[in-house]
């Protein structure tokens, strides 16, 4: 029955999260950003895409979280070994009427040392807690100075340090991490609960009364966060544009090689292109003008074409559909 006032908070919390994430999906759906690969800068995508691939996510929670009251909101109520030895008439009446009165499921049979039901519980609040620590990841790198594209909700004196007034640090993000962290040990716990003896067993169960408390209050506190920063996230768009142009077009250097592809042949655009590279980033050159003057390419394509094949505009891909898609699959 806790569990159930617990998971009913959980699922409010979620469905704020999940309108969060859609409204910075919808608002952003064309608002270029960097991607990023192993931390390096990658092909260009949208920061709606960005949310929306995290909202999708957020989506299968809720999900997931339908999916499992039925296996988990269950009752039990069996007598020393579970078989209602005890009453000698009524005894099925006897349970389903108890269950009705709590609002639980009735058993198909005794579950009290088969605690699948219970770990359940915390591997979905552990896997709740990847997706926010998700978030707080990337908030927490788009956040660095040299990155600056995205802050937590400002406040007068929040995030500054005792020694540093100038900084504006992740508070809610550090909070996240180090929640879920220990939520995600906790959990694991869960698994150890289940290795039960016989049908009453002799003591893994209270692992339960220790772990789920806790992992709760943990995820109560996430949530909480998480929710802040979504929000009032501050986005700043004519940043993410300065970080996609601050190689001067080499990110743009796949879209290039596909361009030159049907003229040149694809590997042979590929050695090029990755040589030009290597040039314009030891000159600190804008690509598109060793593009030009390359003999190879210049009898093929003109620099309008060149120009287009390195505006990150024209190479979203299909960013803007996939957000689309996600926001039309959303629940109520």
């Amino acid at each position: 029955m806790q569990i159930r006032e617990g998971l009913a908070l959980v699922e409010a919390d979620l469905k704020d999260i999940s309108a969060s994430l859609a409204g910075l999906a919808r608002e952003h759906r064309d608002t270029p950003v960097i991607g990023r690969s192993n931390l390096q800068q990658a092909t260009p995508i949208t920061f709606g895409y960005k949310m929306a691939s995290i909202l999708a996510g957020i989506e299968r929670h809720r999900e997931r979280l339908e999916q499992l009251k039925p296996r988990v909101l269950v009752g039990e109520f069996g007598g020393a070994s579970g078989t209602l030895s005890s009453l000698e008439k009524g005894a099925m009446q006897t349970q389903a009427g108890l269950m009705k009165e709590l609002g639980l499921g009735q058993p198909l049979i005794s579950w009290h040392t088969v605690r699948d039901n219970f770990a359940e519980v915390g591997a979905f609040l552990e896997l709740v807690g990847g997706s926010l620590g998700k978030i707080a990841m990337d908030v927490k790198l788009m956040m660095q100075t040299e990155v600056a594209e995205v802050f937590e909700p400002f406040a007068p004196g929040r995030g500054s340090s005792s020694t540093m007034p100038q900084k504006r640090n992740p508070i809610s993000c550090l909070y996240i991490h180090a929640n879920i962290s220990v939520v995600r040990q906790l959990a694991a716990s869960l698994m150890d609960a289940m290795v039960a003896d016989h049908e009453r067993s002799t003591g893994p169960w209270e692992i339960e009364w220790v772990a789920l408390p806790e992992i709760f209050c943990l995820m109560s506190g996430a949530l909480k966060q998480t929710k802040f920063i979504l929000g009032g996230l501050e986005v700043d768009a004519v940043q993410m544009r300065r970080n996609i142009d601050l190689t001067h077009g080499l990110v743009m250097s796949e879209a290039v090689m596909m361009g030159l592809g049907p003229f040149i042949g694809r590997e042979y655009a590929h050695d090029l292109v990755y040589d030009i590279c290597r040039e314009a980033l030891a000159a600190k050159r804008p690509l598109v003008d060793l593009l030009v003057a390359h003999p190879e390419i210049s009898k093929h394509v003109t620099r309008e074409q060149l120009a287009s094949f390195c505006d990150p505009m024209n190479n979203l891909g299909q960013a803007g559909v996939m957000v689309d898609r996600v926001l039309a699959s959303l629940r109520d």
